[in-house]
């Protein structure tokens, strides 16, 4: 094979070479566009709410009320926790709502600040009572549950009533998905045309 046979052969394997790379790069191109575009919305609202999220605890009692501490530490002084569940359900119907539901979502003792938050199930609202003297610290609405929810998808679960949390698994297996392939060609579209250029 003649050295001009030899270049024309090489010349024609690198142009098809980059006729393929630039296949792919505009079938990358067309997924990372398609997706941004279907899922917009949703990119937009996870990452304010992650945002918001991220700054719950600097937010001056706005998205996440302060941890107010009781009167001790210790142990011994405290009230039983029955005792002080009753204490909590009584202030959320005498200074919220006496409408709205006791049903517990969890009760959040901070031994170190002699301190029981109890968070309801079926609403955003807190209490927050002195474990020893069972005083209301603080009433606070928890906008950073809420919040929360929006980011994870579960707040449709919370208003729709699915106690298994189908929503929220389908929605992030979605948004996980749709990211990593968001990354994955949006990596490949930097990449892509340097790697063409070599």
């Amino acid at each position: 094979m003649s050295e001009n046979n030899k270049k024309s052969g090489a010349s024609d394997a690198a142009h098809t070479k980059r006729q393929s790379q630039a296949k792919v790069l505009r079938v990358f191109r067309k997924i990372h566009r398609w997706t941004g575009a279907a899922l917009f919305v949703f990119f937009f609202v996870v990452a304010l709410t992650g945002l918001l999220l991220g700054w719950k605890k600097h937010s001056g009692g706005l998205l996440l009320a302060p941890t107010y501490k009781g009167t001790t530490t210790e142990m011994t002084r405290w009230l039983p926790v029955d005792s002080l569940h009753g204490i909590a359900c009584r202030a959320l119907h005498r200074e919220v709502d006496a409408s709205l539901s006791l049903k517990m979502d969890r009760i959040d003792i901070r031994p170190d600040k002699g301190m029981a938050k109890f968070v309801f199930a079926d609403h955003f609202n807190g209490i927050q009572l002195d474990m020893a003297t069972g005083e209301v610290l603080h009433i606070e609405k928890r906008r950073a549950d809420f919040i929360e929810k929006i980011h994870d998808g579960s707040i449709l679960d919370h208003y729709l009533g699915t106690g298994g949390g189908q929503i929220k698994l389908f929605y992030t297996t979605v948004m996980g998905l749709a990211l990593t392939v968001f990354t994955v060609t949006g990596f490949w579209l930097w990449y892509g045309p340097k790697r063409m250029r070599k």
